[in-house]
């Protein structure tokens, strides 16, 4: 009996030593795992520096007290923390010769013509009478200046026919009326001028500034609205004229002059109030800096007029003739550089900006005769 007892204590005794073994083997095989991933915990923070290893509290507080602080250079590439958006797709140059024009247009004036269908007929414009095309990049960038008061019916039509026009011509463009507050007599060359510097308020990107009455509308869409090395004259044949030009020295209707260029004549003339004589002043300037005028050919340079009743503020100005004949001496002191208006309102509509502008009363002429 006490043998068979002996035999099963060593028994016991066996098993539990085998158990105190592997329960060891445990321990260290748990204490390496644990010991490695401590190293490798610390040396991240190693990586960075060894300040902010050892004094983690610290930094953390340090930027917290200063959110736009930037944190010591480690000497190594930084990582950005988000990958950047995708880049906006490099657009082709525009063609010199769109594909999308047509050539002559069918021109009239009989048609219902309110602003809500021009609207709709031209959903890529944006607010202020903006348009930039979107399948390629222009090389200039174009302000179109319309003097202006009481044309409301003329403005209508004139917007229906050149949007699609400028849009097949892919310009980038911005429509402006010069709006001349008041009922004291017209000046058109003044308001132009107005519109040129308001224009590069907006932008100062302007580099082709087109001059248009708003009762002028083009026959042919390849007569096309940019600036080039001269000034150019669109407006050469239209149908009150019979479709010729009136004489070699007219520079009247729709007009392009380049910043450059237009800078270069210190702007259109401020004292021609009422009708007639600042077209050929704008001609005697450019004659006189050395630029040449270009025109369209004749049959692309046809314009049809919208008829209205001429303004009874806009009676012709006695004194025109006079004021021609002495460009040369007054083309330095009386232009850009001394136009003087005040804006009244801008107000951008869906197809152009409307400025309002107050530019003065004109001076007091000696009686006829």
């Amino acid at each position: 009996m006490s043998r068979l007892l002996g035999g099963t204590l060593e028994r016991v005794c066996k098993a539990v030593l085998l158990l105190c073994l592997l329960h060891f083997l445990v321990a260290v095989i748990l204490y390496f795992d644990v010991y490695a991933q401590h190293l490798a915990f610390f040396s991240r923070f190693s990586a960075r520096g060894p300040a902010r290893a050892l004094h983690p509290a610290a930094s953390s507080s340090t930027n917290c007290s200063r959110p736009n602080a930037t944190a010591p250079s480690s000497g190594l590439p930084e990582v950005p923390s988000a990958r950047p958006g995708p880049t906006a797709p490099v657009l082709p140059p525009c063609p010199d010769s769109p594909p999308g024009l047509v050539g002559r247009l069918l021109i009239e004036f009989t048609s219902p013509m309110p602003l809500e269908r021009v609207q709709r007929e031209n959903p890529g414009v944006l607010l202020g009478g903006r348009y930039t095309p979107p399948d390629c990049t222009p090389a200039q960038t174009v302000a179109v200046i319309i003097p202006f008061r009481h044309r409301e019916h003329h403005l209508r039509y004139w917007l229906h026919y050149l949007h699609p026009i400028l849009r097949r011509q892919r310009l980038r463009y911005g429509i402006y009326v010069i709006n001349q507050h008041g009922e004291d007599t017209f000046n058109r060359a003044k308001l132009l001028n107005v519109g040129f510097l308001e224009a590069l308020k907006e932008d100062a990107a302007y580099d082709c500034f087109i001059f248009s009455d708003v009762d002028l509308v083009p026959m042919d869409d390849r007569n096309l609205y940019r600036c080039g090395d001269q000034p150019r004259h669109f407006a050469i044949a239209m149908d009150k004229f019979g479709f010729r030009l009136p004489y070699a020295g007219y520079f009247g209707g729709v007009s392009g002059l380049s910043k450059t260029q237009f800078l270069r004549i210190n702007g259109f003339p401020n004292e021609y109030w009422g009708w007639g004589g600042e077209d050929d002043d704008i001609f005697n300037r450019i004659s006189l800096t050395g630029m040449k005028i270009s025109r369209p050919d004749i049959r692309i340079g046809r314009y049809r007029m919208i008829k209205h009743d001429r303004d009874k503020h806009n009676e012709p100005n006695p004194q025109r003739f006079t004021k021609i004949q002495n460009t040369k001496l007054t083309m330095k002191r009386d232009g850009i550089g001394s136009v003087r208006y005040q804006v009244l309102e801008v107000s951008r509509q869906p197809l152009f900006t409307n400025i309002t502008v107050d530019i003065g009363r004109p001076p007091s002429w000696p009686p006829r005769g």
